[in-house]
């Protein structure tokens, strides 16, 4: 008489394996969000958009000064820590100088729109085109999809950041002198270390970006509406960054994730300033992992149905 006839005897069914992820199917996860990003057409005209920025002010500065003449801007750099007006004076003398003029012109509304709209549908694109629900069969987990959402919005930030540097570049070596240049502080510096610096420039920038990621992601896991999320998402952008230039809340604006936006500038003077890059970067982690718990929290008590 086998054991399962004996009177008394417990049974035990087979337990299926628990499917554990493996580093591998992670990145096999983050690679395929990668794609699915970077295939679609809105993420294709954005960075376009991005990239014809640089063209259109290479264009119009050279329009401007193709008499001979100079374009304002004062050999300090004026304007505190925007940097701006310096940059765009130096372009017809070097055209590296067009690329911390692009970045300066794109960063406080075409790269973070841009990385809104990408963050603010991460999450409700996929619960609106019905497809979240597949995801969340797979092991991934809800934890693991929503870090691979933001892993690619981050991705995006350096690859914007990035195309806005490139084409300004190429097409500030088009129209324009390259050569050793002259820092906001008025020290010579070598072409090499001038690309160096608009390479550092590049990764500021695309640091700063880290808090409208995470803010984005946050919106796009309250509503199941990709567009909703996305104009929600640019919406306290714009709103925060008019808050920004009101004089009276003054005592607010080093809490705004944009307001040591421009503070890249630093990086152009001899020796480096590091207090305004150092609290630009603190406020964006700390952004990051007040609105990335929230997203998390959010995301992984909410009812997925659809």
């Amino acid at each position: 008489m086998s054991r399962a006839d004996t009177p008394g005897a417990e049974t035990t069914a087979p337990t299926a394996p628990v499917r554990t992820p493996s580093l591998l199917w992670t990145f096999g996860l983050f690679r395929s969000e990668l794609l699915t990003t970077f295939r679609r057409w809105r993420t294709i005209a954005l960075l376009g958009v991005l990239a014809a920025v640089p063209i259109l002010v290479g264009i119009a500065v050279r329009i401007e000064t193709g008499d001979g003449s100079s374009m304002g801007g004062g050999p300090d750099g004026g304007g505190g820590g925007g940097g701006g007006p310096a940059f765009i004076a130096q372009i017809t003398n070097n055209g590296l100088f067009l690329v911390f003029t692009a970045l300066a012109a794109t960063l406080p509304f075409f790269l973070p729109m841009a990385v809104g709209v990408i963050a603010g549908d991460a999450i409700a694109g996929e619960a609106n085109a019905g497809t979240l629900r597949y995801l969340l069969v797979s092991p991934a987990g809800r934890t693991r999809l929503l870090l691979t959402k933001y892993a690619t919005t981050m991705t995006f930030c350096l690859v914007a950041t990035l195309v806005v540097a490139a084409s300004a570049l190429a097409v500030g070596a088009l129209l324009f002198p390259l050569g050793d240049l002259t820092t906001i502080s008025g020290t010579r510096i070598s072409f090499a270390e001038g690309l160096l610096r608009a390479l550092l420039i590049a990764l500021a920038v695309a640091a700063s970006l880290i808090g409208v990621a995470a803010l984005g992601l946050f919106v796009s896991t309250l509503t199941n509406s990709g567009i909703a999320a996305m104009a929600t998402t640019v919406g306290l952008l714009i709103t925060v960054q008019i808050l920004d230039q009101i004089p009276q809340l003054d005592a607010l604006h080093p809490y705004f994730f944009s307001h040591y936006w421009l503070s890249f500038a630093d990086l152009m003077r001899e020796p480096v300033y590091w207090d305004d890059l150092q609290r630009n970067l603190g406020l964006q982690a700390l952004y990051a992992v007040v609105f990335g718990s929230a997203a998390w929290a959010r995301f992984t008590a909410k009812d997925i149905t659809a």
